[in-house]
């Protein structure tokens, strides 16, 4: 890997950190666990800026498939470029793809892990 692309690399995780810094507590405290829950999930995933929020995306080039912000509530959410398919036992065509939480406990961060892992098939 080039020295330059090692830096943009740092930088954009940087800037998604920073980001995360400048939350409100107890958002940020929710915003660094989520970018660490999201990266474990997908070690593959890599952050950036997206739209002024944390963006998480296979490769720079890539699109990004899931992100979050501090609105009222923190939000975790799936772009349209993420892996959607309904559930087996769904009777509707709705998939969700965005979700407000205000703590973020044990069962909240395997959700989101078992989401983000699902939203990156086949991406």
């Amino acid at each position: 890997m080039s020295k330059k692309r090692v830096a943009s690399k740092a930088n954009d995780e940087e800037a998604v950190l920073a980001k995360i810094a400048e939350m409100p507590e107890p958002y940020r405290t929710m915003g660094m666990r989520l970018h660490e829950v999201i990266t474990k999930s997908v070690p593959a995933l890599k952050p950036r800026l997206w739209y002024g929020m944390p963006g998480y995306a296979l490769s720079k080039s890539r699109p990004v498939l899931c992100y979050f912000r501090k609105d009222d509530y923190m939000t975790f959410g799936l772009s349209e470029k993420a892996n959607f398919t309904l559930e087996e036992e769904a009777t509707d065509q709705l998939m969700p793809h965005a979700w407000f939480f205000t703590d973020l406990d044990k069962a909240t961060e395997e959700k989101i892990a078992e989401i983000v892992s699902k939203a990156v098939i086949n991406n």
